[in-house]
């Protein structure tokens, strides 16, 4: 039996088969903690957004209408998670500002992200606007499609591209050949650590 589809899987899951969702929920760790990461900027916020996300996907998943694929819909999800949890944030840290009981809440960008990853890449697409980080990840670490990034993002085909190209534009040469497998990667630990959240959180057994 060959490899099954989103949609055949889906399938199974509303027909009772629950541990199916570990297939998706896998399949789409990677996609969904680079977003994660290139809006939020913090590993922990962005697990806890990858967590909620998997659970708003499932408990929806009966009202999912396949207009896009599985993939797109969930990147949107997870899109608006990541910027619900960003204004929330930026509301608290504007209150602590007001109260002046500012503590630092500046990290440097190389205390953000993994160790095991290239810092000096990650601080270079950090430093990209949000609105050019977002289609970079999505079409040259994610390789969606163009078609497939615009629903997601909701802006039309050709900005994309403009906006992939003016992203290009800001990064140095060189990093072409390792932002792929080497920037804001999500290892096997974590990927078990958010399926068993997932499935805790579902009851699933």
């Amino acid at each position: 039996m060959g490899i099954l589809s989103d949609d055949e899987i889906i399938a199974k899951i509303l027909e009772g088969e629950k541990r199916q969702y570990e297939i998706l929920i896998r399949k789409y760790n990677q996609r969904l903690y680079r977003i994660g990461m290139s809006i939020l900027a913090d590993e922990a916020e962005t697990e806890d957004a990858m967590q909620t996300s998997y659970i708003n996907a499932y408990e929806h998943l009966a009202d999912f209408e396949h207009r896009a694929s599985f993939g797109t819909w969930l990147t949107r999800i997870m899109l608006n998670q990541c910027l619900e949890q960003k204004r929330k944030k930026k509301i608290v840290f504007t209150s602590l500002e007001q109260s002046d009981n500012v503590m630092n809440t500046k990290t440097p960008a190389s205390e953000l992200v993994n160790k095991e990853l290239s810092s000096i890449l990650e601080q270079a697409i950090n430093q990209l606007p949000e609105k050019y980080r977002l289609v970079f990840v999505l079409r040259e670490m994610e390789t969606m499609s163009v078609r497939e990034t615009s629903e997601a993002l909701n802006i039309e085909e050709p900005n994309v591209k403009v906006r992939l190209n003016r992203a290009k534009a800001m990064l140095r040469e060189n990093l072409n050949s390792y932002m792929k497998d080497r920037v804001y990667s999500f290892h096997l630990v974590k990927c078990d650590r958010i399926v068993k959240k997932v499935f805790d959180h579902l009851n699933i057994s």
